[in-house]
């Protein structure tokens, strides 16, 4: 599939709409990334006075809040987008292969967090769940990945900083989320098993990537 140049956040959800699953950067499939499809103009560009601007990263909190979609780290721990349309296989497939997390375990003490608080930002939920001090940050994103893998958490919009003229900056922060509070149980609920979804979800990957490897293709689907 030739996928066309996207020059705006509005032709990034028509894509994603259409194809169903999109990783945000390098997906190690060629060519098949949002930041290899958009046009150069809304690819990361530092400024010789300081600064930067890159189009791309601003869309990720319009598209994620606009169109029914789900943003979360789901590509081999790297963050891209999966639609509505293509969730329930998705998730019926990962959450086969990713059980829900133990009790007394600690991604089940992090998910019941948020599943009580309704919606967090990474350090509220870090905070949150005791991980302060030293060294926590980093141990922290590791559990939030393999949850975000599995498809218990993903992220519901993206909280900017803002200066003394009341203007947003920096890298933002992941708002975090559970799909079934999103979107509702339906959304997460699908009457294939598990082995269907993946048969499904692979062919669909085979068709519009059929330059893609099978590797590649299970790598990404995981």
């Amino acid at each position: 599939m030739v996928f066309p140049e996207i020059y705006s956040a509005t032709g990034m959800m028509e894509l994603i709409q259409k194809i169903g699953f999109l990783p945000l950067l390098d997906s190690s499939i060629e060519g098949f990334s949002a930041e290899d499809i958009v046009d150069e103009d809304c690819r990361y560009v530092t400024f010789p006075e300081g600064g930067w601007d890159w189009p791309l990263w601003k869309w990720k909190g319009e598209i994620v809040t606009e169109m029914p979609c789900m943003y979360g780290k789901f590509f081999n721990k790297k963050a891209g987008f999966v639609s509505k349309e293509w969730w329930a296989d998705f998730c019926n497939y990962r959450r086969s292969k990713y059980p829900r997390p133990e009790e007394e375990s600690i991604e089940e003490a992090i998910l019941s967090t948020l599943q009580s608080s309704g919606s967090l930002i990474t350090r509220e939920l870090r905070t949150a769940c005791g991980f302060t001090g030293k060294g926590m940050r980093s141990k922290f994103d590791g559990f939030i990945t393999r949850l975000e893998m599995a498809t218990y958490i993903v992220t519901e919009d993206f909280i900017y900083p803002r200066d003394k003229h009341n203007r947003e900056y920096g890298w933002g922060w992941s708002l975090l989320n559970t799909p079934e509070e999103l979107y509702g149980r339906d959304a997460c609920r699908c009457y294939r098993t598990p082995e269907e979804s993946y048969q499904r979800i692979f062919e669909h990957l085979k068709a519009i990537l059929p330059n893609a490897t099978d590797k590649q293709l299970i790598k990404m689907i995981g």
